[in-house]
């Protein structure tokens, strides 16, 4: 069931529109303008309706906020308002508001806009869903990385956990290609992505193909040599495919593993943490590949041993 958030500091006209529309959507409802960023931040609404005026921060500078937020400025609001004049709705959808329903309202027009914006929002999020899936692995692709991460980060700064971003390569891959073909690398890059995926224990777990035979993790919580170890099973894992590698390359198809666990503080240093892995990941290479190479604790480097 969609869910609707409802931002009015009216009890009445809140509880009013919550009655019109809650036998097909499930309502929340929040009577500051304070409230309602908070809830529209933390919980995964299909449409906001907003109250214009309200004291302190009216609706208008309430739908400023959600547009500046990437966690939120995707969620259509429609405004709720008295005020008729052309200058008033003219601001509104500057703003980005996708319609205005204007009091006193009647239930069948609430019913009427809000069912055709939710299913405007489940198209576009349809839409959304395939422009960021891989195309060969079905798992999430660079695109949806760049969006989750940032969303992800700031949750974990803001819960101030730990954080572990993961960077994997497949080892020799382009030997792989040169000696079975293309086809049959894809059929390596969708195992890899699979298994990565199966390891992939709780909702917040995260794992794209980040370009060719890269991929990328992202973890929330848990400490770096929790996060280390894990990836460690993660490489033997895939090595355990046993996958016949080219002559040249190995045995097996393995990959090399590059990661850090980090406090996050600053909303802005995601790309400074994502370069550190890929840093750790070089170095797993440098080293010999098929090993797991860490930023740990106080950034000091761990490096996994052949017997590991």
């Amino acid at each position: 069931m969609d869910k609707i958030l409802i931002v009015d500091d009216s009890a009445i006209q809140a509880a009013r529109l919550k009655s019109i529309l809650e036998e097909d959507y499930e309502i929340t409802i929040a009577q500051t303008a304070e409230d309602g960023l908070s809830f529209a931040s933390s919980q995964d609404f299909s449409l906001i309706l907003l109250d214009v005026v309200m004291p302190g921060m009216d609706g208008f500078m309430l739908l400023k906020r959600l547009q500046e937020e990437i966690i939120t400025r995707s969620i259509p609001v429609i405004l709720i308002t008295s005020l008729s004049d052309i200058q008033n709705e003219q601001r509104g959808f500057t703003l980005g508001a996708v319609d205005y329903i204007a009091k006193p309202f009647h239930p069948v027009i609430v019913q009427a806009r809000v069912n055709t914006h939710i299913k405007l929002y489940r198209y576009r999020k349809q839409v959304e869903h395939q422009s960021m899936t891989d195309q060969l692995t079905g798992i999430a692709n660079r695109r949806r990385h760049d969006l989750y991460s940032v969303t992800k980060w700031k949750e974990a700064a803001r819960l101030k956990i730990p954080f572990t971003i993961c960077m994997f390569d497949i080892d020799h891959f382009k030997a792989y290609n040169d000696t079975f073909g293309h086809p049959a690398g894809d059929k390596v890059i969708i195992a890899v992505a699979k298994t990565l995926s199966k390891f992939m224990r709780r909702t917040t777990d995260f794992v794209a193909r980040y370009g060719g035979e890269e991929f990328v993790a992202i973890i929330m919580g848990g400490d770096a040599r929790i996060n280390y170890e894990y990836m460690k099973q993660i490489r033997k894992g895939i090595e355990e495919l046993q996958i016949p590698h080219a002559p040249s390359a190995g045995e097996w198809v393995t990959v090399s593993i590059g990661g850090v666990t980090v406090l996050p503080v600053d909303s802005s240093q995601y790309g400074t943490y994502l370069n550190i892995a890929d840093t750790m990941l070089y170095d797993a290479k440098r080293y010999g590949r098929n090993q797991v190479v860490w930023c740990g604790d106080e950034m000091k480097q761990w490096r996994q041993t052949d017997d590991e």
